[in-house]
């Protein structure tokens, strides 16, 4: 196939849609009819010769036909996401000594496209991954997508519909979406395009398609690589990618991404990170998949995008600890195909910093693609602290209470009968990783301590003496109050690591009650005494001054007292199970302090954690200089990075497995 040709074709093909939109839809024709023609003909004869022809050519886009709908089509091939990450040393850790190609990330929407007998015969939206919507009568209105190539074997390609920057920049203030507002990135754009039911619409909006896979064809090929090459010659523009000969550092890797960062700058296509997939079709099919991806290749998403809002308004909420939080009512926004409207807002110190009113235009992202975060304000200069400052609790609308702790200013509500803060503390007791009492939701126990039938925790256990009253509450019936009734008497056989998360000890959350269990073999009378004797805490690992002040202090209230002993006649602690008091001497954990950071399957957090404290160590929650083992499982975070300048002793999950005697 002669390449040049090749090129010389899809030149073509854009230069002469291009006079075509300057005539029809600009009336503003740059060239006459004559070398308009000599132009098509040299087109005609290229496709002749090639058998090759892309789909919006001219020599093939009379008419441009309407569709009533679009069809459902099933992926065979599910079209599954990629894992993402932020961190570069993740991306190095992921590629291993595998050969990979880094490629860009498009930003747009995914189209496969199949062609059987070297004519297309489906396009089709990437949709939930296993069925999508037939958008094949849009080939046409497309830029790069072939109606006729050469191959005539099977070939199912996948790769990115999406629109230029420049040509978003040129259509955004002449369209508007089906909300009828301005289109707000590229991205949307390009989806909404591709699914017109016109595909004339479609070619208005100057779409572009770049393949970066191949599902089916050139069989004979061993890595991917090779066969996104030869769609070169079948008239498509494959996406720029680099391929590694080697295991690459950390330092190569940023220079690659940067590399192909400045070649989609410069070449004007839209990218929103950079895909590491490993490029051995026969290694890549050994590395399985879950509902979500495949973990032969991995997303590097650059630093968070930024949106621009409006904060509308600053709603304050009393938390159980008496802290009121604020909360920041946005004008919602799309970000990363999810909208958002609500972002945390810290504290006052951080409202005061950022200076935040009502009615100010923020730049709002998703940090680490999950946490909406305000992270400027693009209306400083009208701040006012005075106003910003609440004075009254909103709920029980007692006087809030300032205060400045390590420079950090909050604002709390002092009144232990705040009835906003007295059901966020029974939402604590009642939670999963406390008592987990099933279906005892918020709004369940709003509507029971409303009613009068709960005033302390251990009325819980003793709500069958109202049974009447409940049924009477709207909502509930005999069935309802018996799943009720059930799920508080699984919950009274308990572990002391619940027991203790329950009594809501300031920083006593899982990890720390974890390190108590082990250390007083799970004996509330072993830590009771501890207490009562002045134990120090510190001596615990990742236990510092502020976790053993907690607990002292705490104790030193006479009602904690009483509710620690009250609520005991009320439920069974489980004793040590027989593997956590025989924790094998000869394990290399025992002793030890292990972190673990990503999945690592086919454990949960829990389960995880767990089984490295039935080794007889300490399960940690985050990396330090007593960090002896990090556990680097799938989706690592920072953990690894911190790790590493550590020098802590890093573990793939099948090296702590086999370690650990499995």
């Amino acid at each position: 196939m002669d390449q040049e040709k090749m090129n010389r074709l899809r030149a073509l093909t854009d230069l002469l849609n291009q006079y075509r939109r300057e005539y029809y839809d600009l009336n503003a024709a740059s060239v006459d009819d004559a070398e308009y023609d000599r132009l098509f003909d040299e087109l005609a004869q290229l496709e002749q010769e090639l058998g090759a022809q892309m789909g919006n050519s001219p020599t093939q886009t009379v008419g441009w036909p309407a569709k009533e709908g679009l069809a459902k089509v099933s992926h065979h091939i599910p079209l599954l996401s990629l894992d993402k990450t932020k961190q570069v040393d993740e991306l190095c850790n992921f590629i291993g000594d595998q050969s990979v190609m880094l490629m860009l990330k498009l930003d747009g929407l995914t189209i496969k496209a199949t062609y059987e007998y070297g004519m297309i015969v489906e396009a089709a939206t990437r949709g939930n991954g296993d069925e999508g919507e037939n958008v094949t009568h849009n080939v046409r209105g497309i830029s790069g997508i072939p109606s006729q190539i050469p191959y005539k074997g099977r070939l199912v390609v996948t790769g990115e519909a999406f629109i230029r920057p420049s040509d978003f920049e040129a259509l955004q203030d002449t369209l508007v979406d089906s909300s009828g507002q301005p289109y707000k990135n590229g991205r949307n754009l390009a989806a909404g395009s591709v699914r017109l039911l016109k595909s004339k619409d479609c070619r208005d909006r100057r779409v572009t398609f770049m393949p970066f896979n191949v599902l089916e064809g050139f069989d004979w090929l061993p890595t991917k690589s090779e066969r996104l090459k030869q769609l070169r010659g079948q008239g498509f523009q494959p996406c720029k990618y680099l391929v590694s000969k080697r295991r690459i550092t950390p330092e190569e890797a940023e220079r690659a991404i940067g590399q192909l960062r400045d070649y989609a700058r410069d070449n004007d296509i839209p990218i929103d990170g950079i895909v590491a997939s490993y490029n051995s079709i026969a290694y890549s099919n050994t590395c399985g998949r879950t509902g979500h991806h495949y973990k032969d290749g991995l997303a590097f998403k650059f630093e968070d995008e930024r949106f621009e809002t409006k904060l509308t308004a600053i709603e304050w909420n009393p938390t159980r600890t008496g802290e009121i939080a604020p909360v920041a009512i946005l004008k919602p926004v799309q970000i990363d195909g999810a909208t958002v409207s609500r972002a945390s807002l810290h504290n006052l110190s951080f409202i005061e910093a950022m200076e935040l009113m009502p009615g100010n235009r923020v730049q709002v992202s998703k940090r680490n693609m999950i946490i909406p975060h305000i992270e400027e304000n693009l209306d400083r200069g009208k701040f006012d602290l005075g106003r910003a400052t609440l004075r009254c609790c909103p709920c029980c609308h007692q006087p809030t209470r300032l205060l400045k702790e390590n420079g950090v200013k909050k604002l709390f509500c002092d009144n232990p009968d705040c009835g906003t803060r007295r059901l966020r503390q029974f939402v604590h007791f009642a939670g999963k990783k406390a008592m987990n009492i099933e279906g005892l939701s918020e709004g369940t126990l709003e509507k029971l301590i409303g009613w009068g039938l709960l005033h302390d925790y251990w009325d819980i256990y003793e709500l069958d003496k109202h049974k009447a009253e409940v049924m009477d509450i709207d909502g509930f019936g005999e069935k309802s109050w018996e799943n009720l009734w059930d799920a508080i008497q699984r919950s009274r056989d308990t572990t002391f690591t619940r027991y203790l998360i329950a009594m809501d000890i300031p920083l006593i959350g899982r990890t720390a009650s974890r390190a108590l269990a082990q250390r007083f073999h799970s004996s509330l009378e072993e830590f009771e005494s501890a207490v009562v004797h002045g134990f120090d805490f510190t001596q615990l690992p990742e236990f510092g001054e502020t976790l053993h002040q907690n607990i002292h202090q705490w104790f030193q209230n006479e009602d904690n007292w009483y509710f620690w002993s009250e609520l005991r006649n009320h439920v069974r602690v489980a004793a040590p199970s027989a593997v956590q008091k025989a924790a094998a001497p000869d394990s290399p954990f025992a002793g030890k302090t292990v972190v673990v950071t990503g999945k690592v399957e086919p454990y949960t957090r829990d389960g995880i954690n767990a089984k490295i404290e039935s080794l007889g160590s300490h399960a940690g929650s985050s990396v330090s200089k007593k960090t002896d083992y990090l556990v680097c499982g799938e989706n690592a975070g920072s953990k690894l990075s911190k790790a590493r300048e550590l020098g802590v002793t890093v573990l793939t999950p099948a090296q702590f497995f086999q370690m650990a005697g499995e």
